[in-house]
């Protein structure tokens, strides 16, 4: 998607807040899988981003 909205955000971006916004509300990976159709992966990264003290590694 390479469209540009009037005031300069693009849709990509768009998309990407939506889905860190949904990422802060629920912190469940498995929504975000489900709702955006993004991979396991994606998914994980936002919620990483959204709530780092719950996906820290613990100290070995």
């Amino acid at each position: 998607m390479q469209g540009v909205l009037p005031n300069g955000p693009t849709l990509d971006r768009l998309r990407q807040d939506r889905i860190l916004d949904e990422a802060f509300a629920t912190g469940d990976p498995l929504r975000l899988v489900r709702l955006f159709g993004i991979t396991e992966a994606t998914a994980m990264r936002y919620v990483t981003a959204a709530y780092p003290e719950r996906t820290t590694k613990l100290p070995r």
